[in-house]
């Protein structure tokens, strides 16, 4: 069962599609849902990839989603808009936010919204790219569960709260951000778990009285360390206002993460469209952008590297690698999904 871990995107796709629909997500929904995990993958960042998608099948048999709600605009004024998701599929509703802020961006230059009541959307940057291939400039960001102190303390009181941020390029591969305010996502130390590591790298986490540890046992029962101490605090303090405080919905620790079940999450998702036009001709804008990102780059390496790169270029360069020798999945995530498709009787894909 743990020899099949290496699959086409394709391969992939379906078969995650196929467990979605086995969970109860209608047959024209589970792709949408099945993109960004797939995406992640194929891009190297596994913490987000289908390792989540047993989550996603508990918080479907839970209740704690609503497969087939859509949401609703409860306001819209100028460039904003405040969304309630209604517990509906998080890639479902964000596609719809998504689409929302890429249509006032074109009516106002800039679109802004703010949604409650979701639930987990995967990784943020998926959602970035998805504004940035409008030719916008794509920022997501989105609150979670209290797993992380806030500088200083040791109860949790803020999420990793992702931020991510996506420059669009005529050759399709802009600069993109794509980070926890957390030093690492939790995803990080539940893949770590799975490939049955004992030890994590210094600054990932912390024990239950807020001191450093490198254990993984003693990791998983403590917290995240917020990324850089207070100036992470203070990034998913920022995250928390954006989403939690501006959207009206939960917040700290009303809030649910994928791992918690029998109530809904509620976290809170925030989309931000930036036309370049209203600033600048986009072709000046590109060439700009390639000149910056040329400067950076040409920066002597330190020593110990070979190259100076930017946010964006390993995902690029694992998404390269994937689509040509296929996607591995480690033993213990597989082993994971294969359960869960022997559950649902779902036959697992050829290798």
């Amino acid at each position: 069962m743990t020899d099949c871990i290496v699959l086409t995107e394709a391969a992939l796709r379906d078969f995650t599609e196929r467990i979605l629909e086995a969970a109860g997500v209608p047959r024209d929904r589970a792709g949408k849902v099945a993109a960004p995990m797939v995406a992640a993958n194929l891009r190297g960042i596994d913490s987000h990839g289908v390792q989540l998608l047993p989550h996603y099948v508990d918080q479907l048999e839970a209740g704690d989603v609503e497969p087939r709600a859509e949401g609703r605009v409860i306001s819209e004024s100028g460039a904003c808009l405040l969304y309630d998701s209604q517990y509906g599929l998080g890639a479902i509703t964000s596609e719809i936010c998504c689409g929302h802020a890429v249509r006032l961006a074109g009516e106002h230059g800039l679109g802004m919204v703010v949604a409650r009541e979701a639930t987990h959307f995967g990784a943020a940057g998926f959602w970035a790219q998805k504004i940035s291939q409008a030719g916008l400039i794509g920022m997501a960001l989105c609150d979670a569960s209290a797993a992380i102190p806030p500088w200083q303390a040791k109860e949790g009181r803020l999420g990793t709260n992702p931020i991510s941020m996506a420059v669009p390029h005529p050759g399709g591969r802009g600069w993109l951000l794509d980070m926890a305010t957390s030093t690492v996502s939790y995803g990080r130390l539940e893949k770590a778990m799975l490939e049955r590591r004992e030890s994590v790298p210094a600054g990932w986490a912390m024990d239950r009285e807020g001191r450093p540890t490198t254990d993984l046992a003693t990791a998983l029962k403590g917290f995240l360390m917020p990324l850089g101490g207070y100036k992470g605090s203070g990034l998913g303090l920022m995250v928390e206002i954006l989403c939690g405080v501006l959207s009206g919905g939960a917040m700290s620790r009303e809030i649910r993460g994928i791992r918690q079940h029998g109530r809904h999450s509620r976290v809170n998702h925030a989309f931000l469209a930036v036309e370049v036009a209203r600033f600048l001709p986009p072709e000046e804008f590109y060439a700009r952008m390639d000149r910056l990102i040329a400067e950076v780059k040409s920066a002597a390496a330190a020593a110990g590297y070979d190259e100076v790169l930017v946010a964006g270029d390993p995902e690029w360069r694992a998404e390269e690698q994937r689509r040509r020798n296929g996607i591995p999945i480690a033993a213990g995530p597989w082993e994971e999904l294969a359960r869960t498709a022997e559950r649902l009787k779902v036959a697992l894909p050829d290798c």
